[in-house]
């Protein structure tokens, strides 16, 4: 049986012929991209995570990655309560966005109670409530030719500063599960669990949901953002970039 964990795509420099996940045109793929290739195509990409009955959250719920940015401008916004936080919506979109979370929480809402798999080895089941992604994307409206979200941090690592970003494609862009989530367990989001808002990709490992956003940005390729791999662990640590679970 194929599965995403069993499929391996060897030979760095091989070329292998395929098709384009967007389009019908015969492509040379890379190996990194045939594996991407191949993971969307062995798996029902739009279904959904479990969700979770309110008695079966966690007890306790570590954080993950950064417990806080502390820089001087993230802690500025939250000596505000994040008053004066925005997030900022731009790339390849028709009409760009400056949200606050005011704006945030009145958009149609949508709660759930998922399993957050962490890449270190240990899981915990929260509740997260957030505006779906789509709906932020729709009112920007992707221009054509647009591939990627790509979601850029406040925090930053070592002392080159290097900031957090990590990117999703378009099908998990616009899956129903993907959320802005500015609350957990019924309460704003705290520091530790990437306060004002974090991406929640519930089909996705922990390292891709994305906390303290600052900026979404729509893209066609994920060339010259970072080093190119698709997300701050991917570049450093050679994580895959398509994490699904």
């Amino acid at each position: 049986m194929i599965t995403r964990r069993n499929l391996i795509v060897t030979g760095g420099a091989t070329l292998l012929a395929g098709c384009d996940a967007w389009s019908n045109s015969p492509i040379l793929l890379n190996a990194e991209e045939a594996n991407r290739y191949f993971q969307r195509s062995v798996t029902g990409r739009a279904a959904l995570a479990r969700e979770f009955r309110p008695d079966q959250r966690s007890p306790r719920f570590r954080t993950n990655g950064t417990a806080n940015p502390n820089t001087p401008e993230y802690n500025a916004l939250a000596a505000n309560g994040f008053a004066d936080w925005r997030l900022q919506v731009g790339g390849m979109v028709q009409r760009p966005l400056s949200l606050s979370l005011a704006q945030l929480r009145s958009l149609p809402q949508r709660a759930q109670i998922t399993r957050h798999d962490c890449v270190e080895g240990w899981s915990a089941i929260g509740k997260w409530q957030g505006p779906q992604l789509e709906q932020v994307l729709r009112l920007a409206g992707l221009r054509d030719g647009a591939r990627y979200i790509v979601f850029h941090c406040a925090d930053v690592f070592g002392q080159r500063k290097i900031p957090y970003y990590e990117s999703i494609d378009l099908i998990d862009a616009f899956h129903p599960q993907t959320i802005l989530a500015w609350s957990m367990n019924d309460a704003p989001l705290g520091v530790g669990h990437g306060a004002p808002l974090r991406l929640r990709v519930e089909r996705q490992l922990g390292y891709k949901q994305a906390k303290y956003l600052m900026r979404i940005e729509a893209v066609a390729s994920l060339d010259g953002i970072g080093r190119g791999k698709g997300g701050f662990w991917e570049d450093i640590a050679g994580y895959e970039w398509y994490a699904g679970i």
